[in-house]
């Protein structure tokens, strides 16, 4: 691996446990949201509520799903398989790791994915 590749996994590796911070605090928080509100109220406050605390875990799911991709992403530095595209076992392209450095997929690798799952969505 040369001196570009070394710096490219570098920064990312510091994009990915950046986001992994922010997202562990946006996670705690969102916990905490959900337990602080008042549970009093008539069946309209309670329905509301309920509605929110049904988006709260909503997003706390996709929080972790989002946080497993990063787990997944710094174990692929690793073990040095980052950077290679599921799908075509090639380099996936530097401005699309630095842009989402948790991607498994060049933009040829996503678009195969995509035109699959198109065909067998029928």
């Amino acid at each position: 691996m040369g001196t570009t590749e070394q710096n490219l996994v570098a920064e990312c590796k510091r994009r990915l446990l950046d986001a992994k911070t922010d997202l562990l605090n946006r996670v705690r928080q969102t916990r905490n949201d959900l337990y602080i509100e008042d549970k009093g109220g008539d069946e309209a406050d309670q329905t509301v509520r309920i509605l929110a605390e049904a988006e709260t875990l909503s997003l706390q799911e996709r929080l972790r799903s989002q946080l497993l991709e990063i787990e997944l992403a710094l174990s692929r530095i690793e073990s040095g398989t980052y950077g290679i595209c599921e799908e075509t076992e090639e380099q996936i392209e530097h401005d699309r790791l630095l842009a989402i450095p948790w991607t498994r997929l060049s933009i040829e690798g996503a678009e195969i994915r995509e035109s699959v799952q198109k065909r067998y969505a029928r």
